[in-house]
Formats: structure tokens, sequence, C-alpha cells
């Protein structure tokens, strides 16, 4: 059954610019020749049952929203074969880096789609995703802009509706203020609970964390990464 709820509701500009430098030629091969094939089609309704959206059957979903150079979503779906996986990311560069990389290690149980995640959120069935992961967005620094922030009550009520009862959605930044924003949204929303219990549940990264460039950058300016676990109930 499709949501009642898809494209309901208007999309927001979450990301800034869409291109940087020129590319690659292999990065500009890999864009050319994957992304056609595993961009997601929202022209049509999403598969029945969805995880015929993979080329082999698949026990989870996992999705994660704004990959960036894919370090983290690649190292993940390498783990996880019989899990399938859905990867959100405007910004073309980034896109091509990680399709070069998915074509390196030839896995097949990653799909992707290059524009606002919002759209994906809407056009997926009713509780069909086991985890969704947000890494290090963008922040927002400025007041002013904070309404960009991709966590807000809206897109709470778009990860509540999507994940399974018991779903998991897994936050990393290493800008308090988003961190504090995040934390007082999911504090005001009734489907999820932070799951933290000592300071180690928040300081210290998941298992299997593989790190990420921004993570390390964070590092290296002397910010501290704060990891926030949530459960939708």
């Amino acid at each position: 059954m499709t949501s009642p709820h898809r494209r309901s509701r208007a999309t927001e500009a979450f990301y800034g610019r869409r291109k940087g430098k020129a590319l690659k030629v292999p990065q500009a091969a890999a864009l050319s020749g994957l992304l056609p094939v595993l961009k997601l089609d929202l022209s049509k309704p999403a598969p029945e049952p969805f995880a015929s959206l993979w080329p082999k059957p698949v026990s989870a979903v996992r999705l994660e929203i704004g990959f960036g150079g894919g370090e983290h979503l690649l190292h993940r779906a390498g783990l996880a074969p019989d899990t399938g996986f859905i990867g959100v990311e405007p910004f073309v560069n980034s896109m091509a880096k990680m399709l070069g990389g998915l074509e390196s290690a030839a896995l097949d149980n990653i799909r992707v789609y290059d524009d606002d995640a919002t759209q994906v959120l809407d056009w997926l069935p009713d509780a069909c995703i086991d985890h969704i992961d947000l890494l290090y967005p963008d922040p927002w620094p400025k007041k002013k802009h904070w309404k960009r922030r991709f966590v807000s009550r809206v897109n709470l009520d778009r990860f509540a509706r999507v994940l399974k009862p018991g779903g998991r959605f897994c936050f990393a930044s290493d800008i308090d203020t988003y961190v504090n924003w995040t934390l007082a949204h999911i504090g005001d929303h009734p489907e999820f609970e932070w799951t933290a219990r000592k300071a180690d549940d928040w300081r210290e990264p998941w298992q299997g964390w593989p790190g990420t460039r921004y993570e390390a950058k964070a590092i290296r300016e002397g910010r501290t990464p704060c990891y926030l676990e949530f459960l939708r109930s």
C-alpha cells in the first residue's frame, strides 16, 4: 500500500550548492554509468514488497541522508550484504565519488537519490525502514538559517512514518548548537526516545563506525563529535 502522506507536503531546501570542481574522468564515468541504473524512480509507486527494490533478498533496509563522499555508506553496505541501503546526496561531486567507490567494491545492495531527501521520505511506504543515518549534516550555523536544518518537527514526523516500530535514527555532529537543537526536537516528539543512559553513549561512535572525513576535520580543528541514537516507539 502506498502512503496517503506521499507528496502531501512541500519540500524544503536543506542543502547548499549542488556542484563543485570538475569531476575526474573515472568519477564522471561512474556517475553517467551508474546513476541512471541505481537512482530511485519517484515517478512510480514504491515496489511491493519494498525489499524487491534490490536484486537480491534483503532482511533490513537502511537510509543514509547526505552521505558525503560515501565512506560510511560503502563501509556499512560491505559489512551487511543482506541489508538494502538507500543513500541520498544532492552534491554531484560527492555522488560521483561514492559511485566510483561502489563500482570498485562491486556492491549490489545500494540504491541512490541525488536530490532532496524529503522527496524520498514522502515516497517511501509506511514502516519500511529499519535505520536512518543523518551524519554530520550541514549545521547552518547562522541563526537566521536554522530553519534549514534537516532535523525539524516535520522531518521527524516523516522519519516516524517510514521507520518500523523499534527502528533507529542515528545522528552525528560536532556542532554543539545542532546537537542541542536535535535533542530539543526529539524531546518534543512523542514517537522518539533517546537511548543514552551514560555519557559514553553519546561520546563514543557506534559499533563498526569507520569514521568520516568530516569527523576527522572536526577533531583536527578541536571540535568534539557527538553521536546520538533514538528509538522509534
